[in-house]
């Protein structure tokens, strides 16, 4: 292939390139304004509060996850769990980690947590346990943190991790197996 063909087809990519580029952000242009119209129709409050707690962060999120650690969204999770001390969040965590159940935990001290319970507000001070796993792994997880924990009835919540950092998501990756 010629010089002046090789420069024709990089020519030709690259047009082709900036059209699909302009259409995707003419689409996401087009599409906040079509929400924000319909929404003009609601409580201008209501409108607000939609768009700065829906809407903006999910075109940013959707924005973001084509540049960093998206291909892995859902693959991995965060949970959360208090214990009434660090000592007791010292033990989980090692048992979770030592077990390959978690990659890292997170033990955060002096959370004030303030909840009902048998009929009656309590308030006590604990620390937070924030647990990064596979997702596949929560449940197994929260089977080990039950039957470890001094509590009654422990809180073990999860969320996916829909972003990050790819080299720390491949880590956890690497650390928890897919199944044990």
């Amino acid at each position: 292939m010629s010089l002046s063909e090789k420069l024709v087809d990089i020519r030709e990519w690259l047009q082709n390139f900036i059209k699909h580029f302009v259409y995707f952000l003419t689409n996401i242009i087009v599409y906040e304004l079509l929400v924000m119209r319909m929404l003009l129709n609601l409580n201008r409050n209501y409108v607000f509060t939609i768009y700065l707690t829906i809407i903006r962060p999910g075109l940013v999120a959707s924005q973001a996850n084509m540049s960093s650690g998206s291909i892995d969204a859902d693959k991995y999770s965060v949970a959360y769990v208090t214990v009434p001390s660090t000592d007791v969040g010292k033990t989980i965590g090692h048992g979770l980690v030592k077990n390959k159940l978690a990659a890292c935990v997170n033990i955060v001290p002096q959370v004030t947590s303030i909840y009902e319970w048998k009929g009656e507000i309590n308030e006590d001070s604990e620390a937070l346990l924030m647990i990064k796993t596979r997702t596949s792994m929560v449940d197994k997880l929260t089977e080990f943190v039950r039957s470890n924990h001094p509590y009654e009835v422990c809180e073990v919540i999860s969320l996916p991790i829909k972003n990050g950092n790819p080299p720390y998501l491949k880590w956890i990756g690497e650390t928890v197996p897919e199944n044990l």
